[in-house]
This record gives C-alpha cells, sequence and structure tokens, in this order.
C-alpha cells in the first residue's frame, strides 16, 4: 500500500470508513489490557523462584565471616559486590550495596545533594537554581525525581549514538547551575538506543562549569540482551573518566529488578573512591546495612556473574517474542503507510514509537476507550510534556503474547486513525 500521505482525498475518506469500522468492532470486544509498564511477566518471575529456596540450610554467615541475620556491613557483603560489579563492570572496591531498587538509590544521591552538596560543595538547597539535563525521550521516574526537587530541566535530544553532545557540552560549559543529567546508556528507555563510543568519551571528557556536576548512569539494561548474537556493547564510563581526569564525574546506578524480582532485588551505585566515601558517611547516619540475607540469596542463587547471564538468557526466550510480534505487526500493518516509525532494539524492554506531530495523546486516549492502557503520551519528556505529541512508549514484556496481539491490533488501528483524521485536515 502506497503512503497515505500520497493518496486523494477521496481515497483517503474511503479508507477512513474502513478503519472506523474496525475500531468500533475492536472496541465492542470489551477488553481490559494493560501495556503502560515496562513489568515483567509471571513466566520470568517463576525462572527466580529458586533463589526462594538457597537459605533454607541456614548457613547464613558469609564469606567474610559476617553472619547475614545480623546488623552491620554498611557497603555490602562480597559476595554481592563481586556480582554486581561484575554486572555493571567496575571494581569491586568501588560499589555499595544497597536495598531492592536502583530508583531509591537515585532519589536518595539527589536528595543528599539538596541537603548536603556533592563531596563538599554547597548543598543544592541553598542555590538559587538548579537544573539538570534530560535526553528525551526518557525515562519518566528520573524526571519524577529531579520535578518532585524543584530542580529545573533542560531537555536535550536523543540520537541515534545516545544524547546531542554538541548541546550537553555547550550547556554543562557554560551553567554552573547544571548539576546532573540523566543517562540510560544501553538500551536506554524507551527508544533502545546504545552510547556510541564516541558520545561515552565525549561525556567522560565533559569540561563542567560547576565543580559538583554529576553524570547519573543509571545502567538499568547492561544485561538484558534480547539476542545471544545480536547484542549491543558501550564503553565503561567510569574508566573512561579516569582516563579523561575525571574521576568524579559519574555515578553509576544498577538494580536486579528485572533480573530476579522487582520488588526484592538488589541495587548498586559505583564510583570514584572519593565520591563513595562521602556517601558513606551519611550511609552510616541512615542505615546500619541494607538486606543481608537478600544479597546472600542472590550471590548463592547465581553463584557468579556466568550464572547470571546464563539466567538473562532465559528472560530473552521468554520476552523475545514478544518484541518481534510487536515489531511485526507494526511492519505489516503501518510499514508503507508514511504515518509512523519505531525503533528495533537489541535488548532492554521497551519501543520507542513516533506517530506524525500532534497525534499521540488521541492514539492514547482512543485506545483507552478500546481497553488497551498505555503509558500517558508525554511521559517521556520532563513535565509531562512532549512539544511534538508524537512519543509513545510501548511496554511488550507484561501482557500475554495473545493480550498482545490484541491490544497491538488496537493500537495500530488507532494509529491510522488518528492520522487519517490528521492527514485530511490539510487535504
Amino acid at each position: 500500500m502506497m503512503s497515505y500521505k500520497e493518496m486523494t482525498k477521496e481515497e483517503l475518506q474511503e479508507i477512513r470508513k474502513e478503519v472506523a469500522a474496525k475500531y468500533d468492532e475492536l472496541k465492542a470486544k470489551g477488553l481490559k489490557l494493560d501495556m503502560s509498564r515496562g513489568k515483567p511477566n509471571t513466566e520470568q518471575l517463576d525462572i527466580s523462584m529458586g533463589m526462594i529456596d538457597t537459605l533454607t540450610d541456614y548457613n547464613l554467615v558469609g564469606e567474610q565471616g559476617v553472619d547475614c541475620r545480623n546488623y552491620g556491613v554498611l557497603d555490602g557483603i562480597i559476595e554481592a559486590k563481586r556480582l554486581l560489579s561484575a554486572m555493571i563492570e567496575c571494581p569491586v572496591d568501588n560499589i555499595i550495596i544497597y536495598g531492592n531498587s536502583s530508583l531509591n538509590v537515585m532519589y536518595d544521591t539527589v536528595a543528599r545533594s539538596m541537603t548536603h552538596g556533592v563531596m563538599g560543595s554547597t548543598p543544592w538547597a541553598k542555590l538559587d537554581k538548579v537544573k539538570f539535563l534530560c535526553p528525551v525521550p526518557g525515562y519518566d521516574r528520573h524526571f519524577a525525581i529531579t520535578e518532585f526537587f524543584g530542580i529545573e530541566m533542560i531537555n536535550i535530544p536523543m540520537t541515534e549514538d545516545g544524547p546531542d553532545m554538541d548541546m550537553v557540552e555547550d550547556l554543562v560549559s557554560k551553567d554552573e547551575a547544571i548539576k546532573g543529567i540523566w543517562c540510560v546508556p544501553k538500551y536506554s528507555n524507551p527508544m533502545g538506543i546504545t552510547y556510541s563510543d564516541e558520545t561515552v568519551r565525549r561525556f567522560a571528557n565533559l569540561k563542567p562549569a560547576a565543580e559538583d556536576f554529576r553524570i547519573y548512569w543509571d545502567n538499568a539494561y547492561c544485561i538484558h540482551h534480547l539476542y545471544e548474537d545480536h547484542q549491543d556493547h558501550i564503553l565503561e564510563i567510569l574508566e573512561e573518566c579516569e582516563k579523561a581526569g575525571n574521576p568524579d564525574m559519574v555515578f553509576k546506578f544498577c538494580s536486579t529488578s528485572k533480573v530476579t524480582f522487582p520488588g526484592s532485588g538488589i541495587a548498586a551505585i559505583s564510583a570514584s573512591k572519593a565520591n563513595l566515601d562521602f556517601i558513606k558517611k551519611q550511609m552510616s547516619v541512615q542505615t546500619i546495612g541494607h538486606d543481608k540475607l537478600n544479597q546472600l540469596r542472590h550471590a548463592r542463587f547465581f553463584g557468579d556473574f556466568n550464572g547470571m547471564l546464563e539466567h538473562m538468557k532465559k528472560h530473552a526466550d521468554i520476552i523475545r517474542p514478544k518484541f518481534e510480534a510487536v515489531l511485526e505487526m507494526f511492519d505489516k500493518e503501518l510499514g508503507d503507510l508514511g504515518i509512523a516509525k519505531w525503533t528495533k532494539p537489541n535488548g532492554g524492554y521497551f519501543i520507542g514509537f513516533d506517530t506524525m506531530d500532534g497525534c499521540a495523546k488521541k492514539v492514547v486516549a482512543m485506545c483507552k476507550d478500546a481497553g488497551v492502557v498505555m503509558t500517558p503520551a508525554g511521559a517521556t519528556y520532563p513535565y509531562g510534556k512532549d512539544p511534538h505529541d508524537s512519543n509513545i512508549r510501548i511496554a511488550p514484556t507484561f501482557p500475554s503474547t495473545e493480550e498482545l496481539k490484541q491490544a497491538c491490533e488496537i493500537f495500530v488501528t488507532c494509529v491510522k486513525l488518528v492520522s487519517l483524521d490528521k492527514i485530511l485536515e490539510t487535504k
């Protein structure tokens, strides 16, 4: 089929009648489907159930002789540090193990900067203005943290290689109010983009006006490959910062939330020794130590990092067919129409979808009316405001395969109908 934009008004009106009838037919089914969040499905959670039984022998003393039932070990047991340091490619001495969520660690890091500054700098709460750079489309929960603390957010367009580094370099070098940038460097949320080597090196070589500027490097999907033989690779940012003479400029975050159990994973922050020493001072007041039993069961369940990689292959086998089903339908139903574009990631949890400008909110609303809940249009931008009203985050993992096919059928129908109306306005 030719592009909608190449058709006559009469041809478009005829097609619209057919698409509208299809929409009414789908809406009449009264479906209730949820594609709003990138949650693991039940089958994914089931493959981690063996972890529940790893501590049943009551041998709860770790390698360092620590009874994991008791207080202590502020920065995490060595077994957990070794496992997650391998996961995010950092030295064991450059990591702190936290609780169940990297989001909590990121919130904590911003909150600490607000109240106590960064390694001796002025607390952000005492400054007239604090700003963050936000690559867009991006992760809505990153934006929620900075908005919660009243931090001004500046959009940075994403390219195929990562954030627009010309813009990043220019802004951070001139404005000392810019204190950080959010990054999901591998299989980014929502577009599935992995930063190029050049982009990583340019990050490491930034010359920020603010001495307390930090790169918030959220390595959420570092081992979440969809294909064993076709994986994205990325330079290690801590090492590159060290080479560039900027060892203190990055906070690197990760968790096992989408590896084991989202509500009961383990999270970590990796950074320079100077950064970690500063963080530990606050932690020593905040807690006597995180859940060491959970750290121990993760370490024993996987054995080592190779065990974690084998586990992630099982995840890939479960969700890969779902990604492929969505992409196959997009190609088949929308591929030649010239009304949308979408990413085809090699890993992660999302597919980035762009409608024609001015159409995303209406597509999402029509989907909801037909029984499919999507992530709100605009969620992938700070303040929920997509200036193009075009980006929609597709989350294929949670629904069953059958539900996913039904949801996609409704979604592509809504995209067609809204796009036809948009084009007919100009005819």
